[in-house]
């Protein structure tokens, strides 16, 4: 199920994006089968699209996070692990 995420973390998205702020992100990487880990990636919010219902963010590098996974955003915490 997606939990909705704050409209303070959306703003935060959005800044970085139109700004180009090099970003770090921490969250959590969930695979079928296996444990959940947490990851980081570093990069440029390129932007932020929806699939099914699921808002995800994607960087410069392509990689797309589901953003009701993100735990820091640039060092800001935005959920509890």
């Amino acid at each position: 199920m997606y939990n909705p995420i704050s409209c303070e973390f959306f703003d935060q998205l959005n800044v970085a994006m139109q700004r180009k702020i090099p970003s770090t992100v921490v969250y959590i990487k969930k695979e079928e089968n296996k444990e959940q880990t947490k990851e980081t990636a570093k990069g440029i919010v390129k932007t932020m699209e929806v699939i099914d219902g699921i808002e995800y963010l994607v960087l410069d590098s392509q990689e797309k996070i589901r953003l009701d996974f993100v735990l820091t955003f640039n060092g800001k915490r935005h959920k509890e692990e």
